[in-house]
């Protein structure tokens, strides 16, 4: 892609993701992640009822009589965006790849942080970290993320959200709010996640493509698995094969959502020929 391409790709994404952020999500999105942190603002006077455990014993000792801390409410959140660029995402059968969707996707979170004042970072994974941009604020920021997820040419093809979880804890400190982007197709990472659930929220946006879920009926087809490049010769046409297909992805979508929900972790399907704008809404009236 050369660059006017990718200018015009990237203000195309911009126009679209910048408009559905101002109009749906911004006093949605504050309201569904308020509330991650407390702030000191002052102390006062200890009345009856308050918590001791806020008791400022340093002020206390120095005037003789009890005082509290009072803290506020956070105003400014961090949010990280953790992107699955493996090869499985390089796949489409109705509206829109996968990975195309999971970049308006980063795009309207990213443009519903900035209007709320939050700083934006993102971690690029597959089997590896392919990039880390470290949270900052502004709209040049926001336009780099976006360049980055049309352009960005991953060195790993399979997927390890393990990794990723695990290097977000490491790297981001404080507590922030994570959307965590990927089809899931491999959901070996229930330890980690746990980890860095009970240090950050985290949601998961489970990108799905229908075409995944089962097998059509045109006889022998040739199978690749793009992150592992093996082969398989597949009679379609067989309904036991087609069962057994359909049964695997059930179950691993399954094990999934019991995955998320016992880390306490929101998850919510997105289909590439759904309106994401929907399930956003739902999932951020949910949360509120």
């Amino acid at each position: 892609m050369d660059s006017a391409e990718l200018i015009k790709k990237v203000r195309k994404i911009e126009i679209r993701t910048k408009a559905l952020s101002q109009q749906i999500f911004s006093g949605q999105y504050h309201s569904a992640f308020k509330g991650l942190g407390m702030a000191f603002s002052e102390v006062r006077q200890y009345d009856y009822g308050d918590d001791v455990r806020f008791i400022d014993w340093n002020v206390t000792a120095r005037f003789n009589q009890p005082y509290v801390k009072i803290f506020e409410e956070e105003r400014e959140l961090t949010v990280m965006l953790l992107i699955d660029v493996s090869a499985s995402n390089l796949f489409g059968t109705r509206n829109l790849f996968k990975a195309d969707l999971i970049t308006e996707l980063s795009a309207v979170l990213s443009f519903s942080a900035i209007y709320n004042n939050d700083k934006v970072g993102v971690i690029f994974f597959s089997d590896k970290i392919e990039k880390f941009i470290p949270p900052k604020k502004g709209k040049s920021h926001i336009l780099r993320i976006i360049r980055e997820l049309v352009a960005y040419e991953p060195t790993g093809t399979r997927t390890d959200v393990g990794q990723a979880l695990r290097y977000l804890t490491n790297v981001i400190n404080k507590k922030c709010t994570t959307f965590v982007i990927s089809d899931f197709i491999h959901n070996d990472f229930e330890k980690v996640l746990k980890i860095a659930a009970n240090k950050h929220d985290i949601v998961a946006l489970h990108i799905i493509d229908e075409g995944e879920t089962k097998l059509p009926n045109i006889g022998l087809v040739n199978l690749t698995d793009v992150e592992t490049g093996q082969r398989y010769l597949a009679d379609s046409s067989n309904a036991t094969t087609r069962q057994e297909y359909e049964q695997w992805w059930t179950d691993n979508q399954r094990t999934t959502f019991e995955l998320f929900k016992k880390a306490g972790v929101d998850c919510t399907s997105i289909y590439t020929d759904s309106d994401y704008v929907k399930k956003l809404t739902e999932l951020f009236q949910r949360r509120s």
